[in-house]
């Protein structure tokens, strides 16, 4: 028993580390899918969370979005439109926002949690997306894997957020 505890521990720290050199993973069930990367970024939550939450300005550093139209700012609707599907605009509403700390943002299929944990000089940037619901499993297999575009979001995050800090 305390063996396998300690293959499981060991297991854990893995994913953890992995998850914080921007590799995303997906867990995959029946009526749901979550896709979640996370990444340290030498930089300070601020200049984050201007990033994160200036929605016009995506498109100039980030390869995985075409457009954000809107605010983000809880209770706003925003049009999104990515690379993953070009044709599509996406209208989600943001849920909730703790400023430097996390926003969340979606709509009737899913969310979209973006946090930011500071730890000393470096910001660990986490972003998660549960998508699902009863009649997932009908739709499940049209959905591509999120798993590419969200570690080009983080590493897109990551690349200009630390550039703002090393001119600071």
């Amino acid at each position: 028993m305390k063996r396998l505890v300690l293959i499981l521990n060991i297991i854990t720290i893995a994913a953890t580390t992995m998850a914080q050199t921007g590799k995303a993973s997906t867990e995959k069930k029946t009526f749901s899918r979550t896709t979640s990367v996370s990444t340290d970024i030498k930089a300070e939550p601020e200049i984050i969370w201007q990033l994160l939450t200036n929605a016009p300005d995506y498109p100039r550093w980030n390869t995985t979005v075409i457009s954000i139209e809107g605010k983000i700012a809880e209770g706003e609707c925003i049009k999104l439109k990515s690379t993953l599907a070009p044709n599509r605009t996406f209208k989600l509403k943001v849920k909730e926002i703790e400023s430097l700390k996390s926003f969340k943002w979606g709509d009737g299929q899913g969310t979209r949690v973006y946090t930011l944990v500071k730890n000393g000089n470096i910001t660990t940037f986490t972003m998660n997306e549960k998508i699902g619901g009863f009649m997932f499993p009908m739709y499940a297999k049209y959905i591509p894997s999120f798993d590419q575009s969200f570690e080009h979001f983080a590493a897109d995050l990551k690349k200009e957020a630390e550039s703002i800090q090393n001119k600071n």
